[in-house]
């Protein structure tokens, strides 16, 4: 259970936070978007998930579907415009919300303004946690030696690197062991993996390696994309290391099989 923060008070003052699970989590990895709604609980927020959310357009925008992205963005912003936050267990998809949804509208005036406004109240989740809610630590157990993967969107767009390593710093039986050039790309990169799957593959090779060789169990990262591309590589290289996004650890819930284990 997370250690609550000290300014939350009753549930008329606490925050009002619309979760934007993600398209990832939502098809591959639902047990993120649960252990998402645990941490922000425990924090002291009140937590809704809009039904009306859908993909956020990134694929759509990475590949010059301009259009696409505008409808996409134009629903999400709808959705989620009545919370006191928007907040997303991906680094991917916080950053094209936070940095990208206003140059998509640079031509409509009154669109921009509500992505402006949107893109101001939106936050990765550990981020989130620690730079807007002042956690310091969870009450979670993972007895392992975990390595991290600093993903491209979180740590280049966002600023995302000490946050988790600091949440982590306080799970009772685990070991952060850093592994070398944690900061480069794993391959994946949305439709990049897809348009240059040779160079891809050569990326996520490397990084298989690296993680191998920190002597680590588990990698943990905040990005399901990233995640879902290394957890593929170590298998089909026979690796046993164990793959799990880092809100399950932090959340302790980590009872679901691992990222790509059988259930």
């Amino acid at each position: 259970m997370m250690k609550e923060n000290p300014s939350a008070g009753s549930p008329a003052s606490k925050p009002r936070v619309g979760l934007f699970v993600t398209c990832l989590v939502d098809l591959f990895r639902p047990t993120v978007g649960f252990a998402a709604v645990k941490l922000l609980e425990d924090a002291g927020c009140v937590v809704e998930v809009p039904t009306a959310q859908s993909c956020c357009g990134q694929p759509a925008y990475n590949s010059g579907d301009r259009a696409a992205a505008r409808a996409l963005a134009r629903q999400l912003i709808a959705a989620f415009e009545p919370f006191d936050y928007v907040v997303a267990p991906s680094g991917s998809c916080g950053g094209m919300i936070k940095h990208h949804y206003p140059h998509l509208f640079d031509d409509d005036p009154a669109w921009q303004a509500r992505a402006e406004r949107l893109s101001a109240k939106t936050f990765e989740l550990v981020s989130f946690l620690t730079d807007v809610l002042g956690v310091e630590q969870v009450e979670a157990r993972y007895t392992g030696v975990v390595t991290y993967h600093d993903s491209c969107s979180g740590l280049r767009e966002l600023r995302i690197k000490h946050q988790p390593r600091r949440l982590l710093a306080s799970v009772e039986g685990l070991s952060l062991r850093e592994m070398e050039e944690a900061e480069v790309c794993c391959g994946f990169g949305g439709t990049f993996c897809v348009k240059y799957p040779e160079l891809s593959n050569r990326m996520v090779g490397e990084k298989a390696a690296r993680i191998v060789a920190s002597g680590a169990d588990t990698l943990l990262a905040g990005d399901m994309g990233c995640l879902l591309n290394m957890a593929g590589k170590l298998q089909r290289e026979g690796a046993t290391v164990r793959v799990r996004h880092v809100a399950e650890v932090l959340a302790g819930m980590t009872d679901a099989p691992a990222i790509g284990e059988p259930g």
